[in-house]
């Protein structure tokens, strides 16, 4: 009864690492391409980078809404056949002027 309980045990702290390391994936994606983006990169090298820097099968959506520039990562985790998690992150920073 122990063994099973102690897989038990295992498998969620290997899931809950695995959860962490996407999360912070997706935050430091969301900042590379937050920086390329108030930089005046193109739409699709801003969402190259972001990709490049993101866990697999991540999303990036990007906006600009004149002062600052916003791009936020998300990817889906599967844990087995039984449950998905998302996990997501965001950066905004100020557009450089004449960007």
């Amino acid at each position: 009864m122990v063994l099973p309980s102690l897989l038990l045990v295992l498998g969620l702290a290997l899931g809950a690492v695995q959860a962490a390391s996407a999360q912070l994936a997706c935050a430091d994606a969301a900042r590379v391409g937050a920086r390329a983006l108030a930089r005046g990169e193109h739409h699709d090298r801003v969402r190259a980078l972001a990709l490049s820097a993101a866990p697999d099968d991540a999303k990036v959506h990007l906006s600009e809404d004149g002062l600052m520039a916003r791009v936020t990562v998300r990817a889906e985790l599967g844990f087995g056949s039984v449950t998905t998690l998302s996990v997501d992150g965001s950066a905004a920073v100020p557009l450089e002027p004449g960007s």
